[in-house]
């Protein structure tokens, strides 16, 4: 895409559910074209458990647990967490579990346009979005849309096309909550 172009091809958010469950637990979310590879997963983070085992072990520095939903290209499932290394010194390594569908059912699945369209001749919808999922999911984006329609952002975070994984305002947007992306 050209440095001056100023047409909506990434988005990072922060947002929070409403309910009891998942009070104070920030999402973020961001999706952009032109990355450095074609990727969708889902990544959660879990927090440092209150009691930490190992605490008195020295100044060690804990990775956050993460369970990694692959969802394109490699569907799988990936957990990495800090295990301790066996022996008498007390000291964790990240241990990475991964299940992989091609590398266990010894197949491709089948792309997600297949499975839709499939799904729709036989009528099955339980794999497309509900009419209020998707209402709720353009109650988000069209406000902020919808100011940028009257208000030309003017310094627009561009980023280089397939060199990034965003613009530095995704980084900033990110790092005030002393958090990161995940690394890919």
């Amino acid at each position: 895409m050209p440095p001056t172009s100023n047409t909506e091809t990434y988005a990072a958010v922060k947002l929070f559910i409403e309910n009891w469950r998942w009070a104070g637990v920030p999402f973020y979310l961001r999706s952009g074209k032109a990355m450095p590879k074609r990727l969708t997963e889902v990544a959660i983070q879990f927090q440092q458990a209150p009691h930490m085992l190992f605490r008195h072990a020295g100044a060690m520095q804990f990775q956050a647990n993460r369970l990694i939903l692959h969802i394109q290209p490699r569907e799988g499932i990936s957990w990495a967490l800090e295990a301790k290394v066996p022996g008498p010194a007390v000291r964790l390594q990240t241990v990475s579990m991964d299940f992989n569908y091609n590398d266990f059912f010894g197949a491709e699945p089948s792309t997600g346009y297949e499975t839709l369209l499939y799904d729709a001749m036989i009528g099955d919808a339980t794999l497309f979005q509900r009419s209020d999922i998707v209402e709720a999911a353009w109650n988000i984006a069209m406000p902020m849309l919808d100011v940028w329609q009257v208000l030309p952002a003017r310094d627009f975070p561009n980023y280089p096309a397939r060199q990034s994984w965003g613009p530095e305002a995704a980084e900033a947007l990110i790092h005030r909550d002393r958090r990161e992306w995940r690394k890919l």
